[in-house]
């Protein structure tokens, strides 16, 4: 079986600007969790993140640049308690 048959075809090229520490903590992660690249560690977390629950819906005309890795969303860091819960 192909590579691209067993996991689908990646198709969708994603770019992502991050800070220092951003990256710092993406490695730290990748390396503790032996993953073979950044692009594997990034789907590790996405696919973490997605199946995550208790965390703040993202209020309406949010920017971009106020989501960051290691700091706290806007609304409150995840352990905050919100009536907006996903």
């Amino acid at each position: 079986m192909a590579k691209d048959e067993k996991h689908g075809a990646r198709e969708e090229r994603l770019q992502v600007m991050l800070t220092p520490e951003e990256v710092k903590a993406l490695d730290d992660f990748r390396f503790q969790s032996r993953m073979p690249s950044r692009a594997a560690a990034i789907r590790e977390l996405l696919k973490r993140g997605l199946n995550a629950e208790g965390f703040d819906i993202a209020a309406e005309g949010g920017r971009s640049s106020e989501y960051g890795v290691t700091g706290a969303s806007p609304g409150g860091s995840p352990s905050e308690t919100s009536s907006k819960k996903r």
